[in-house]
């Protein structure tokens, strides 16, 4: 038994390095969880645990196998990023953000003007005008537009 564990050891090491090489390269596919497992029951082969037979080396398998995958998605998850803003500006995008005026906004007309960030986009407000200089919020978007209203 012991050549055959030997041997089934070198084999999940290397279809469990060579998942890991897969997810390296084409990452998502989260095959990184059974790779790691795979090496360590690998590991844990080439040192001499029955894995396969023995109750204390299932038991230890299973054990070994569980940390290793949970290692595995706690690490995965602080590699991948959380839930960030949007890295790009749409008009969907800027409900709520400050910006300031830099061409009058009126009621009536797209023709006024709000610089959010480093973007100007077109803008119109609910009533009224709001002069140049302003502070204003996006209330929502509409079309090609942003609607805005002063911040008081």
């Amino acid at each position: 038994m012991l050549v055959e564990g030997i041997a089934l050891g070198w084999v999940l090491i290397m279809l469990g390095a060579l998942l890991l090489l897969i997810e390296a390269y084409q990452p998502g596919f989260f095959i990184a969880v059974p790779a790691t497992v795979l090496v360590i029951l690998g590991v844990l082969l080439l040192l001499g645990v029955d894995i396969l037979s023995s109750t204390w080396g299932l038991l230890a398998g299973v054990v070994a196998a569980l940390v290793a995958a949970s290692i595995t998605v706690w690490a995965y998850g602080r590699l991948t990023p959380g839930k960030k803003p949007p890295t790009t500006l749409s008009r969907d995008s800027l409900l709520g953000l400050e910006g300031v005026v830099t061409r009058e906004v009126t009621a009536g007309t797209i023709s006024g003007k709000v610089q959010i960030g480093s973007m100007e986009w077109s803008a119109r407000t609910e009533s009224g005008s709001i002069p140049a200089g302003k502070r204003v919020i996006v209330t929502h978007s509409e079309g090609v537009h942003i609607v805005v209203k002063e911040i008081e």
